[in-house]
């Protein structure tokens, strides 16, 4: 029998596969941690969530206390030493011995009973050291400070610096460090148990899409699954068949599943396809093209992001966005609307998206976001003090922008373009 408690168990089996590619939000809501009893479940999101959001600081610190730091140290034991190290410095009802002594067991258990004595010295001299104390800020607070601080990469932080200024800029990256919130309260109506759980700002992006077509008839959800945002379309446009397409079959099926339960997913067609090639003869009075972004403004959600993202990467998907949205506008029809959006806090994927589709493209113009929050407050979608709180704080020009740690939600880019 192992000695290594469940949670513990089972944060460590998610880690490495996340460190193989896999995803923090699948891994957790898969089997092996649902069933579990609420209390380890909830320790084992917790040791995950913890150790990719502060895995930068954690790394350093490690190799700050290894005798040789340039030594290749095996995953599985780099693992064990950074679940030790975040129980032991970010978690204050973790006694000190359990995080080292089954992060020593965690190395033997995994065959590498060799390493055992090497992370057993590297906690106990973490221990002895007690927690990193926050280095005093200079007046001019540097990219460097703050990635260091809030275990971001600096060019991230220097990139939302220059984009954002640096107040802001800080709190996206300390909200990055939590789970977003949320904030329900932004919407009026009563129909939350008739849409899935779903942060604010996506729910948002989707009302924005859904403003003003009860008589709506045709639409497009390109880009769609997990199938939230496709159900809240579903719900405000009533009349509306509703194609939702994505390119993994694979995402579609877990869609499928996923959206079954709710009644109005009876008008919803699934279908693979790849959203930049354009479907002859085919138009829609509503669009929705949520694109496969950097994602970016969901760090506090999917912490690993940070890990795996390049700067080159921002550039890449831009290519692809743009590929996305022409293509998309081909096929809206007259008077029609289309969203474009991401969860990504880079204008390259965002402003500069938009401003390159449509200054090659004629009849179309762009819908100022403000008009659109008091739209939906008119229709009791949004409340009065929501529609006027996101107009002061998340209303850039024409567009919707929301900002981790400025509002209580996922960073979201929207932009609504007509056809006249």
């Amino acid at each position: 029998m192992s000695k290594i408690a469940p949670a513990r168990q089972a944060a460590f089996r998610i880690l490495m596969k996340v460190e193989a590619g896999g995803h923090s939000d699948e891994l957790l809501f898969g089997p092996a941690v649902s069933e579990m009893e609420e209390r380890d479940r909830n320790l084992a999101m917790a040791l995950v969530m913890g150790v990719l959001r502060w895995q930068i600081a954690l790394d350093q610190q490690i190799r700050g206390a290894l005798a040789r730091p340039e030594v290749k140290v095996a995953a599985e034991v780099f693992t064990a030493l950074r679940l030790g190290v975040f129980q032991m410095r970010y978690m204050d009802k973790i006694p000190a011995h359990a995080a080292v002594d089954e992060s020593v067991e965690m190395c033997r258990e995994c065959g590498h009973e060799k390493a055992a004595p090497m992370v057993n010295a590297v906690l106990r001299r973490l221990e002895r050291e007690g927690r990193p104390a926050k280095a005093s800020r200079k007046i001019v607070v540097t990219a460097r400070q703050l990635a260091v601080d809030y275990a971001h990469p600096e060019w991230l932080a220097a990139r939302w610096m220059k984009h954002y200024g640096a107040e802001t800029a800080e709190k996206m990256l300390a909200a990055g460090q939590n789970e977003p919130a949320g904030d329900a309260a932004w919407f009026a109506d009563a129909d939350a148990e008739r849409l899935p759980q779903m942060d604010a700002a996506s729910r948002l992006v989707a009302e924005m899409a859904a403003a003003g077509g009860a008589a709506v008839k045709s639409v497009l959800d390109c880009c769609a699954a997990p199938g939230n945002k496709t159900l809240v379309l579903a719900l405000r446009m009533p009349e509306a068949e509703i194609r939702a397409t994505d390119t993994s079959a694979e995402r579609l099926s877990g869609m499928q599943r996923r959206i079954k339960a709710f009644e109005q997913a009876a008008r919803v067609e699934c279908v693979e396809g790849d959203a930049s090639r354009v479907t002859a003869g085919v138009r829609y009075e509503r669009i929705l093209c949520d694109v496969p972004c950097s994602g970016t403004g969901t760090l506090g959600r999917n912490p690993e992001i940070r890990l795996r993202l390049h700067p080159q990467e921002i550039g890449m998907q831009a290519r692809r966005q743009r590929e996305i949205l022409r293509a998309t506008l081909e096929q809206l029809a007259p008077d029609g609307r289309l969203v474009y959006s991401t969860c990504s806090m880079e204008p390259e994927e965002n402003e500069q998206v938009v401003e390159s589709a449509l200054g090659r493209a004629k009849g179309l113009r762009v819908i100022p976001a403000e008009m659109i929050l008091r739209e939906l407050a008119a229709a009791g979608v949004l409340t009065a003090e929501a529609a006027e709180m996101l107009t002061k704080t998340a209303v850039r020009g024409d567009y919707l922008r929301t900002m981790p740690g400025v509002q209580a939600c996922d960073g979201f880019f929207a932009a609504v373009v007509e056809r006249v």
